[in-house]
């Protein structure tokens, strides 16, 4: 009886992301900049697709949604990461902690699946223009997005579902600033090197077949457009630049966290802050910058 008391942890407890208090102060004002940022910049996007009636378009209805999943993503961490620099103890609860894995695999996966619903947008916009508006209708953009979303919701709940009851008895100090599946896996009392394959592998799956699905398509649509004229490449690279650049961002540091993960503890945090705090901030900067129809909109806006 009293092994199956101490089987389950009321919290852990979080490392964060160094352990000098001064470094903590001096780090409170720039992530709660940029917390603000990623918040406004990702809003900003949605509230600008959505009154801007020449915005109404699958490519950002589908940008629209691209930035939401970023607001919800850095909602999950960022927060907890800003206020905890003012505590000296930064714990969560265990369904807190529960509620962090779910909520990170649900936005992330989420966003894999409609990174490549984009690919498949700007393959069709460029080489099968005569058919875009038949092919890329709005019941379809719709069903698009449900379907990341609901592709993001089973990746997430068939995470959570293979370590939710696992025994935690201590210690419950996670490395990080947020629970991270790899992370907590590692403060159960039990051998989880088969979990942590099965784990692994569903991570796996999804982040590699969107991954090649994303290169088959880009490749294609350059490919394509390069035979049918010079010009076209270069006008087909532009057009899929900021696609391309925010895929990079998003998948590199997912890559090397989830499928090769580094033993250096530094560079573990790194990388979760990237892909937790400076993706979701980049992506509305990338399609704001680049982007003409953008910068028009904020334009009529202004004036």
């Amino acid at each position: 009886m009293e092994e199956a008391n101490q089987s389950r942890v009321s919290e852990f407890i979080f490392h964060g992301l160094c352990e000098s208090r001064e470094l903590q102060k001096f780090l409170l004002l720039p992530f709660s900049a940029l917390c603000l940022m990623t918040v406004l910049g990702n809003l900003f996007v949605v509230l600008l697709i959505i009154t801007d009636s020449h915005l109404h378009s699958p490519m950002y209805f589908l940008l629209a949604n691209l930035s939401f999943v970023d607001f919800c993503l850095s909602s999950v961490t960022t927060p907890k990461l800003t206020t905890d620099f003012l505590n000296d103890k930064k714990t969560i609860s265990f369904g807190g902690c529960m509620s962090q894995i779910l909520c990170v695999h649900f936005f992330g996966g989420g966003e894999m699946v409609l990174l490549v619903t984009m690919a498949y947008d700007c393959y069709v916009a460029i080489c099968k223009p005569l058919h875009y508006s038949s092919i890329m209708g709005r019941q379809k953009c719709i069903w698009l997005v449900l379907t990341s979303w609901i592709i993001g919701f089973v990746h997430a709940t068939s995470q959570l579902a293979m370590i939710l009851d696992l025994p935690f008895c201590g210690p419950r100090i996670v490395d990080s600033f947020f629970c991270d599946i790899p992370l907590v896996i590692k403060l159960a009392c039990m051998d989880t090197y088969t979990l942590r394959q099965l784990i692994n592998a569903d991570s796996a799956v999804l982040a590699t077949t969107c991954f090649i699905l994303l290169l088959i398509s880009y490749t294609y649509i350059l490919v394509t457009v390069r035979l049918r004229s010079k010009n076209g490449a270069s006008k087909a690279l532009s057009t899929c630049t900021s696609h391309i650049t925010v895929v990079v961002l998003f998948f590199v540091p997912c890559i090397f966290t989830y499928l090769w993960p580094p033993s250096i503890t530094w560079v573990d945090k790194f990388l979760a802050v990237f892909y937790t705090v400076i993706t979701p901030l980049l992506n509305p900067a990338i399609y704001t910058l680049r982007n003409k129809e953008i910068k028009n909109a904020i334009k009529r806006l202004i004036h």
